[in-house]
């Protein structure tokens, strides 16, 4: 049996478990809801993920409004993190010095309810009803619960928890408690509490570092009848927070309010005296502001004006343009599938991730996690502009830019990084939070030279798909110079490759592999990136040579720099092996002794946890796809046979121990004809979090691995092509048991819909100026009105078995 088959005979056996009557009804399948009707302590830090909220700035954890039982609570907002000393037994020049790791903040989201004095304990209670639910239709996750008391009382319970998508330092709750029958005293205790570090628990490195002690100090503290207001700094990176919380209360009970504060938590306590069947109803709004130069006092300015604006609309005008902006955002994001209902809810609910990741992120990147957790310590990898970016540029274009601004104020600190090293240019770094390197393992990290290749792509396919010249203008040439500085300081012309131009010691994308010669993805990625240097110069003194003239000055960009770098570009060496017919991973890939993947152990996956690094080094084993990537991104290098050939010989030698390498396998899968291993790559894809594939779900969820589920549906299925030219093209084949697929893209301002069923793909053009497609080889031009139905060529589209 295969990696593919195996790993997707696990999946399988997940889906028909969730089929059947006993979970299905636990746990039931919904278009547009994640359910969970019966509370567990199995698995709450996979729960904590998956009924996570976020809106790109901030997030919370799912966990339950009582804060207990817990996993790994957290209440994240993006870039406020810690720094420390990076420890080296062995330390070396140009080494990363400074680590980098999300903290929590303080967490608002708990409420903790009291009955006759004792504590609401959901594992410790006798439940009489539980459901929670995540509504991807509103971003808000809501909760309700029955519960018998030790005297005898009913008490109900319902809450809905979000994180506002419009206003970004807001979170607001609603929390309703009602006497059902009985007897009883109620206190609500609303809090805002720094939870403690919490141990690590096991050595795996995608977690990173885990604090010994709270990184934060307090500086300030407030409180008055509804509202607290804490203001905290982290100890080393010096990074300034404010929160704060505002209460407003609404029942015919008798009660009391009794607010308190002390140096890093608050707390404000309603006393009730419950009747059966009068409800009590809180209101709690959150707001957070965090800087690292802000003046004395001006954070907790900033938290009272949110919570003073917020009080002003209150819970339900907050939720109705919550939900708004979802439907905004459906509108234009969704993707429809006529199949199986899970596969719909799987496709809806990895796109919702990527808008709560990505929805306000203005001055920030995406991490890894998003928001949902400490997974890789809430740091920002080349992840983004590969698997993330796409999807944002065809859906959401103004999200896309604010991002790629965010790497273009990052420029300054890579070209210090790229001086440390001895280069010319610019070098991003491998993983970050503030813009300076912070990987500790260069063999993995800093040699990973191609994410200046990625944020390259990003930008180009960016000015390509929105032609947004004045950015390319502004920011993007500027960051495709220095970029392309970098390989032609980096590379060299070998005379002992008759003057090709070589790339040595580097990681390519596949980091079972490391500090290799020639790594063949790093090199064709290069190419692009420096042909797309020259492009863009070229483009830029063509539509404005004032800008031209400004940017060569300030750049002091040389007549020859161009010239040498399209000349890079031309003989760029691509390492290809003759006897085997297919392009070689690096130079000496095929020197290696292929793993013995038949005595491997499944429960040894991935082998990085259970495998010295040397011993993977010195194998054929790929952790994650490296040349099948090359030839997705850079496909109109190579012919329909060069693609197939790459896939047969590689795919057999990924072991998915990456979650970004199904979804480019189902991408080029279908692209050389196999549609049945592009389904089932797309299945695991569409699994990776919430069938907990990579095992590590707990940390938070795999953000680029939602791109990478809409790349395999359009990109894939739809064969969504961008490559040159102002024209699209499409080769849509469908999975055998799916009727239709319907999806939405805008193109230089134009926004189209593609709707796929069997027999036709019909283009239609919504608003916009007329665009040229082209569709199984067909060249046409679509217009508003003026909708084109293409048949399904059946020679090419293949079945699925």
């Amino acid at each position: 049996m295969s990696l593919r088959e195996s790993r997707l005979a696990a999946l399988n056996r997940i889906r028909e478990t969730r089929q059947g009557s006993a979970l299905r009804k636990a746990m039931p399948i919904d278009p547009w809801r994640l359910v969970s009707r019966r509370f567990s302590l199995e698995s709450p830090a996979e729960a904590e993920t998956l009924f996570a909220i976020a809106n790109g700035y901030m997030g919370i954890r799912g966990t339950h409004d009582e804060g207990l039982p817990s996993n790994d609570p957290g209440f994240f907002l993006n870039g406020f993190h810690e720094t420390w000393p990076i420890p080296y037994g062995e330390a070396a020049f140009g080494f990363a010095t400074t680590g980098q790791t999300i903290v929590s903040a303080p967490d608002g989201s708990v409420i903790r309810l009291y009955v006759d004095e004792e504590p609401l304990v959901l594992a410790e209670s006798r439940l009489l009803h539980y459901e929670r639910v995540l509504d991807m239709k509103s971003a808000i996750l809501e909760r309700s619960a029955r519960f018998r008391t030790a005297r005898g009382a009913v008490v109900e319970l319902r809450s809905q928890r979000l994180v506002s998508l419009h206003w970004r330092h807001l979170a607001a709750i609603s929390y309703e408690v009602t006497l059902v029958s009985g007897m009883a005293e109620l206190a609500i205790a609303s809090e805002l509490v720094t939870h403690l570090p919490r141990p690590k628990g096991h050595d795996d490195p995608r977690i990173g570092m885990r604090m010994d002690e709270s990184a934060l100090e307090p500086v300030d503290q407030f409180c008055d009848a509804t509202r607290v207001l804490l203001e905290l700094r982290t100890r080393s990176s010096g990074i300034g927070l404010a929160c704060g919380m505002e209460h407003s209360i609404e029942t015919e009970l008798r009660h009391s309010i009794e607010p308190s504060v002390q140096e890093d938590e608050g707390r404000v306590v309603f006393f009730l005296d419950a009747e059966p069947g009068v409800p009590a109803r809180v209101t709690k709004l959150l707001g957070y502001h965090h800087a690292t130069n802000a003046p004395p006092g001006d954070l907790q300015r900033r938290v009272a004006r949110t919570l003073d604006r917020a009080a002003n609309d209150g819970f339900e005008r907050i939720a109705e343009v919550q939900r708004e902006r979802l439907a905004a955002f459906w509108q234009q994001s969704d993707i429809e599938i006529d199949g199986p209902e899970d596969i719909q809810q799987a496709v809806r609910f990895n796109l919702f991730q990527i808008r709560q990741a990505s929805a306000r992120v203005e001055g920030h990147g995406i991490a890894a996690k998003g928001l949902t957790g400490r997974g890789y310590e809430g740091q920002y990898f080349w992840d983004t502009e590969i698997y993330v970016l796409p999807v944002l540029t065809y859906t959401q274009p103004h999200v896309a830019r604010r991002l790629l601004h965010f790497r273009y104020e990052m420029l300054e600190a890579a070209r210090r990084r790229a001086r440390q090293l001895g280069h010319r240019g610019a070098l991003f770094p491998w993983r970050t939070i503030s813009g300076e390197e912070a990987s500790a393992y260069y063999a993995a990290g800093t040699a990973q030279y191609h994410i200046n290749a990625a944020i390259s792509y990003a930008v180009r396919q960016f000015v390509r798909v929105t032609g947004d010249e004045e950015f390319l203008a502004r920011e993007g040439v500027e960051i495709l110079v220095e970029t392309a500085r970098l390989w032609a300081d980096l590379g060299f012309f070998s005379a002992r490759r008759d003057g090709q131009f070589c790339i040595q010691g580097v990681t390519g994308p596949d980091e079972y592999s490391a500090v290799v010669d020639n790594n063949a993805y790093t090199n064709l990625m290069a190419r692009e990136n420096l042909s797309a240097a020259a492009e863009g110069l070229e483009l830029l003194r063509d539509t404005d040579p004032d800008a031209y003239d400004r940017l060569v000055a300030r750049l002091r960009i040389e007549p020859h720099e161009p010239q040498e770098w399209c000349r890079a570009a031309a003989r760029m060496f691509i390492p290809y092996d003759e006897r085997a017919g297919v392009l070689l991973q690096d130079e000496h890939f095929l020197n290696r002794k292929p793993w013995d993947f038949e005595r491997t152990p499944h429960d040894s996956y991935p082998l990085l946890l259970h495998y010295h690094p040397l011993n993977i080094y010195r194998h054929q084993v790929i952790k994650q796809t490296d040349v099948v990537l090359a030839t997705f991104l850079a496909g109109d290098r190579f012919s329909q046979e060069e693609k197939r050939r790459v896939f047969e010989y590689y795919d057999p030698l990924t072991t998915g121990d990456s979650s970004l390498s199904s979804c480019v396998q189902s991408v080029m899968a279908a692209e050389v004809g196999d549609i049945q291993a592009a389904y089932d790559y797309f299945l695991l894809s569409a699994a990776v979090d919430l069938a907990n594939l990579a095992g590590n779900v707990s940390d938070g969820i795999h953000v680029a691995s939602c791109g990478g589920v809409w790349m395999a549906l359009v990109n894939g299925f739809a064969g969504l092509r961008d490559v040159s030219g102002d024209d699209l093209r499409f080769t849509p084949r469908l999975p055998v048991d799916w009727d239709r697929m319907r999806f939405r893209l805008i193109f230089r301002g134009s926004r189209l819909e593609i709707e796929m069923q069997r027999d036709a793909t019909s283009y239609t053009l919504l608003d916009g100026s007329p665009l040229t497609l082209v569709s199984d080889g067909q060249r046409f031009e679509v217009s508003v009105g003026d909708p084109v139905v293409v048949p399904v060529i059946v020679e090419a589209a293949g079945e699925a078995a």
